[in-house]
């Protein structure tokens, strides 16, 4: 009963979020990330980063990789409302054409 529920929601669903833990490996998330690509659907990846590399082909087909859950949040009220998040190093943040100067030959 659950498969067929998953795959009625992801269905439905506009945006998939599919959340990876690094204790054990998650087939059934890796598949759900890879019904949703196949369908079309926008995929929200959620893992720590010690799991990137192993979640590399997953997170390719996905539209938007984060690492924790504000980040989701942040990436939906950008999608939904058009906000987008302050800068994660708050009152410190400098642009990036700033940090590289103007005329980087490698931008």
């Amino acid at each position: 009963m659950n498969n067929v529920r998953t795959k009625t929601l992801i269905k439905d669903a506009d945006i998939v979020v599919v959340r990876f833990g690094e204790k054990y490996r998650q087939w059934n998330a890796a598949f759900d990330a890879g019904y949703a690509a196949a369908l079309g659907k926008s995929i929200i990846t959620l893992h720590p980063p010690a799991v990137a590399h192993m979640l590399k082909e997953v997170n390719a087909s996905a539209s938007v990789v984060c690492e924790d859950a504000e980040q989701v949040v942040d990436t939906l009220a950008y999608v939904i409302e058009g906000t987008l998040p302050p800068p994660r190093d708050g009152d410190d943040f400098v642009p990036i054409a700033d940090r590289l100067g103007k005329g980087n030959p490698n931008p």
